[in-house]
């Protein structure tokens, strides 16, 4: 146990020092020519079978890697001969790139890359337990003097990327319902994350942002002072929560035995520790007919803001 968990603890830093390489000095490459990092986690050990694990961007990568890494390393434990790599991307274009391509064995996207981006390539095989989860929330800070969704008008909005279901489209779908023309008179911003999101609403960058349960639980917990800061001034209506998939043509097998386990997890104390830890209720089995409402999602969206924009 001490030896896995230095190795965690090992493959963890290694992955911090690419995070780090990617976008501060001191470390990085000065060659011309480097190939950016990949943020991944692989587990220790070799075994037989190689998968990859692709989480769409609920945190940045070191975050997502520190949550989900102890949900991976249990998968492996319990799966034996197959060997689960979580990787995590840069940004929303980043891992939806991955998904076009079919890089992934493995996927938790949110329900738009479910539907769009990742159809053509997975299916869905379960999917992230409470639907009651999955809404958006719109943040003011405190001493705003926003009152009302008409006061928006004109102003700066923040949000992870335009294809964010919960922290972006429910959001803007509902400050349309109540009258903004979020196309003409809102400043959208897309700002590549959840915590930057809620960031640039703290530091006064914007004048209000996006986000959903998640994260914004996330944030108070670890800068409580600056969540005081802020409040949830609009709360959005709910869809089904973010989707698990697997490459088509991934052995339905191995698939059907990376399932029972996750959804197992929250069976037992210690796999709902993993899963609070990840801020999740645990996984479920589900189908691609479980999303129909989010294509009814998407065609309000069109109807009444336009186009997806990435």
């Amino acid at each position: 146990m001490r030896q896995h968990s230095v190795a965690f603890r090992r493959g963890f830093l290694s992955l911090l020092c690419l995070v780090t390489l990617a976008g501060l000095p001191g470390c990085a490459d000065k060659e011309a020519g480097v190939a950016p990092p990949e943020y991944a986690y692989s587990p220790p050990g070799s075994r037989v079978r190689h998968l990859t694990l692709g989480i769409h961007p609920l945190h940045n990568p070191g975050r997502l890697v520190e949550l989900y890494g102890p949900i991976v390393d249990a998968l492996n434990a319990a799966l034996g001969d197959i060997s689960i790599r979580l990787e995590a991307s840069r940004d929303y274009a980043d891992y939806e790139r991955k998904l076009r391509a079919g890089s992934l064995d493995l996927a938790l996207p949110n329900p738009y890359q479910t539907v769009i981006v990742a159809a053509e390539s997975y299916r869905v095989f379960g999917k992230v337990m409470g639907d009651e989860d999955f809404h958006g929330l719109i943040l003011l800070r405190r001493d705003s003097p926003v009152r009302e969704v008409a006061d928006l008008r004109g102003k700066r909005f923040s949000c992870p990327s335009r294809t964010a279901v919960a922290g972006c489209m429910l959001p803007l779908l509902h400050l349309h319902a109540a009258g903004l023309d979020v196309a003409r008179e809102l400043d959208v911003r897309a700002v590549g994350s959840q915590e930057s999101s809620i960031l640039n609403v703290a530091r006064g960058l914007v004048d209000a942002g996006a986000t959903w349960p998640p994260p914004w639980r996330a944030f108070q917990k670890d800068h409580p002072e600056m969540a005081r800061g802020l409040v949830v001034a609009w709360t959005t209506s709910s869809l089904p929560n973010n989707s698990l998939m697997a490459r088509r043509d991934l052995d339905h097998g191995v698939v059907d035995r990376v399932g029972q386990q996750l959804f197992a997890l929250s069976e037992s104390e210690t796999g709902r520790d993993l899963l609070s830890r990840a801020e999740i209720a645990g996984f479920e089995p589900a189908d691609d007919t479980r999303y129909a409402p989010v294509h009814a999602m998407l065609d309000r969206y069109r109807a009444a803001i336009g186009p997806v924009r990435q």
